[in-house]
């Protein structure tokens, strides 16, 4: 059966552009087929100070359930040398620079959560540069109705 995710991808550390393409390339090799992305755009780094990030949104298609997704995702962010994950310290989420990020944005619509994801991701609203890929794309997350 093929569920239908979307994805945020970000870089700002290294060769920016050769991550986020190496990140597709790794996606459509392993994990299943990309059916839509958006453009790729500059963002400043958000909740942090930081190089700028490319960011990018894709759709993809998987027969993988949204954990397995996510392994894969993690599995291709330490195979393109991120080796620190964001974490909180005193209730606030401590960033850093990334060679490659790779966030589920969606999955099949569903609403989930525990201690290693939740669905749809919780920051959607507050980052422009997910909202602009998603609208690019005519998606909208944030009340889960939408064309694709």
């Amino acid at each position: 059966m093929q569920h239908r995710a979307v994805i945020g991808l970000g870089s700002n550390k290294g060769d920016r552009g050769f991550y986020l393409q190496s990140a597709r390339f790794l996606i459509e090799q392993e994990l299943g087929s990309i059916v839509l992305r958006s453009s790729v755009i500059e963002t400043p780094s958000w909740g942090f100070k930081a190089s700028p990030f490319l960011n990018q949104v894709i759709v993809m298609e998987t027969s993988l359930g949204p954990l397995e997704l996510l392994d894969g995702l993690q599995a291709i962010e330490r195979k393109l040398g991120r080796t620190q994950k964001s974490f909180v310290k005193d209730g606030k989420p401590v960033y850093h620079d990334r060679t490659i990020d790779l966030d589920i944005l969606d999955y099949d619509r569903m609403q989930y959560h525990d201690d290693r994801l939740t669905l749809p991701h919780p920051h959607i609203a507050e980052r422009d540069f997910v909202l602009a890929s998603l609208n690019e794309l005519n998606i909208n997350l944030t009340d889960h109705e939408d064309t694709i």
